[in-house]
């Protein structure tokens, strides 16, 4: 075995000076984080006696949470929040899959003009207004449906998941067809179940751009009723009154500031992806770097 190489006095300073960098920014992502929950649970009185700042409460209280949940409009927009993202990363990732596998084949006919046209997407967009147009004609406006649809594929993700493909060995495609698999046979039996790390990467990226979406639900819904939660905590935001946001009775808010509600709502919107992303992560390092895009 080869002894591992004695640390100089320099290698040591050079690692205390990187580890104290790597600290600060690891505190700096954190804090807000950290900030934002304690606001949620921290009583009215202890944060008019500490100015608005608190950094360690002393007592803690969850009426905030029990605010905006006695309310239905949080609640609805969870629901709502959670319909888009399942149903839109399921339907994303199988329109994904189904256009990456075909294009994954050098031997397909045309394969590189789609190929050109789907990179030119990404380089130039058809535009705000000509989407909404097209969103209002195919009579999609105001339903849950216009929030999924017009983004039904990334042309990055797709590149992505075509890569991947691509680094699978094809000898393993022609045994199963050798037996007399069908393609889709392949595709379902084979060539899915190796690409459970890039399906979980992509379907991380879809899930998350689907639960933080906020501009498509105020661009294309009108009813409030079906609003996501970003966009109720968007309007809780820039409204003064978040009473009339929540629908509930200004006596129901008088014993905690309207902050405290708002920050309640960010910690409900932001717990659900704190929770998936753990059992997610290995599946996700794996893909990024399986799937990368090659030069």
């Amino acid at each position: 075995m080869i002894a591992a190489a004695k640390k100089t006095p320099s290698d040591r300073v050079a690692d205390a000076i990187i580890y104290g960098i790597l600290g600060l920014f690891c505190l700096a992502t954190l804090f807000p984080l950290y900030f934002v929950v304690v606001m949620s649970i921290t009583p009215y009185t202890e944060v008019l006696r500490n100015g608005g700042f608190v950094i360690v409460p002393k007592s803690f209280t969850f009426d905030a949470f029990h605010a905006i949940f006695s309310s239905n409009v949080v609640p609805k927009a969870v629901q709502v929040t959670v319909f888009i993202t399942v149903v839109g990363t399921a339907c994303n990732l199988l329109i994904t899959t189904m256009l990456a596998y075909p294009l994954s084949k050098k031997f397909l006919p045309g394969r590189n003009v789609v190929l050109m046209g789907i990179v030119f997407t990404m380089l130039f967009s058809g535009g705000l207004i000509p989407t909404f147009l097209t969103v209002k004609a195919t009579g999609l406006m105001n339903t849950l449906w216009a929030l999924i649809i017009p983004g039904l594929v990334s042309s990055f993700n797709m590149l992505i998941m075509k890569t991947y493909f691509e680094g699978l060995p094809y000898e393993i495609e022609e045994a199963a067809k050798v037996d007399g698999c069908s393609d889709i046979g392949t595709m379902v039996r084979i060539v899915l179940p190796l690409s459970l790390p890039i399906m979980a990467t992509l379907g991380l990226f879809y899930g998350v751009t689907h639960w933080n979406a906020y501009f498509a639900g105020i661009m294309y819904l009108n009813d409030r009723h079906l609003y996501p939660l970003q966009v109720v905590l968007r309007n809780m935001i820039m409204s003064p009154a978040v009473s009339q946001e929540l629908a509930v009775p200004q006596s129901t808010l008088q014993t905690m500031p309207p902050e405290t509600i708002k920050m309640a709502t960010v910690v409900v919107a932001i717990v659900p992806v704190m929770i998936i992303y753990p059992f997610l992560q290995k599946y996700f390092i794996k893909g990024m770097l399986l799937g990368a895009v090659k030069g």
